[in-house]
C-alpha cells in the first residue's frame, strides 16, 4: 500500500492523526523549533491559558503537552498498529504551523515508511517519546514549575487515547492497540505512568490538574475518579 492511502486513513480517523505530505510553502516551521524554543512554548502557554480561562501557567503547560503528545503519538502509534509500518517521523522532517485552536497541523515533505520487524514499542519510544517529548518535556521544564511527573502521566493518558481511538476505528486491531500501549507503558519515563483495563479503559497514575480549571472537573481516566484517598497531585 502507497503512502497516500494510509495517511488518507488517518486523517480520517480525525485531526491528532492527521498528516499532510507534501511541499513545504510559506508558514510551515519546523518542529524541533517549537519543542526547544522556550519562548516560543511560554507564548504557547499564555494562549492556552487565555482559552481555559485559568492563571495558572502548570495548569495551562500541562494541558498544553498533553495535547502536543497527543498529537505527536497518534500518527505513529496508528501506522504501526493498523500498517505494521515506521520510519521518517522524527522533529527534523516533521513541520507545523500556529492555529488559534485545535489539534497542531503537522506537515512532512515526503514520508518514508519501512516495515516493522521486532520491537515496535522501542522504535516508537525512540522516535517520539525520546525524540519529541523529552525535549518538550525539558523545554516545559525551564519555563514553568511543574513535576516531570504531571506531564509524563500527560503522555500516558495521550498514548492511551490514540489506543482507544484505534481500538474504536479498527475493533479487530484491538489487542494490537492494547498490546503496544502496554509496552509503551513499560518503558523508560513511561514506566507505571497509568493501566489499562476493561472499566474503565484507562487510569493513569496522578493527576494532569485539569480540575483546576474553571468549570474543568476530572478527566476520565483520572487518578482522582478511582483512588481519592491518594490526594490530588498539586
Amino acid at each position: 500500500m502507497p503512502v497516500s492511502p494510509r495517511v488518507r486513513e488517518l486523517a480520517a480517523m480525525g485531526g491528532y492523526f492527521a498528516v499532510e505530505v507534501g511541499s513545504l510553502g510559506d508558514g510551515w516551521r519546523p518542529v524541533d523549533e517549537l519543542i526547544q524554543d522556550a519562548d516560543l512554548i511560554a507564548s504557547q502557554v499564555v494562549h492556552v491559558a487565555e482559552q481555559l480561562g485559568t492563571k495558572e501557567r502548570r495548569v495551562a503547560a500541562s494541558i498544553l503537552f498533553q495535547g502536543l503528545a497527543a498529537r505527536f503519538l497518534s500518527p505513529p502509534v496508528g501506522l504501526l498498529v493498523l500498517h505494521g509500518v515506521a520510519g521518517g517521523f522524527d522533529p527534523s522532517r516533521v513541520h507545523w504551523r500556529p492555529v488559534p485552536h485545535g489539534p497542531l497541523p503537522l506537515r512532512l515533505e515526503e514520508w518514508p515508511l519501512m516495515p516493522v520487524r521486532g520491537d515496535g514499542a522501542g522504535l516508537l519510544y525512540q522516535a517520539v517519546v525520546a525524540g519529541f517529548l523529552k525535549p518538550l518535556a525539558a523545554t516545559v521544564g525551564r519555563g514553568v514549575s511543574i513535576a516531570p511527573a504531571i506531564l509524563w502521566g500527560n503522555a500516558a493518558s495521550a498514548l492511551a487515547g490514540s489506543v482507544r481511538a484505534l481500538a474504536q476505528y479498527q475493533p479487530q486491531r484491538t489487542e494490537a492497540a492494547l498490546t503496544l500501549g502496554r509496552e509503551l507503558l513499560a518503558i523508560g519515563v513511561l514506566r507505571g505512568q497509568g493501566t489499562f483495563a476493561a472499566r474503565p479503559f484507562f487510569v493513569r497514575r496522578n493527576c494532569c490538574l485539569y480540575y483546576r480549571v474553571p468549570g474543568g472537573g476530572m478527566c476520565g481516566d483520572c487518578v482522582l475518579r478511582y483512588r481519592p484517598a491518594r490526594g490530588r497531585n498539586e
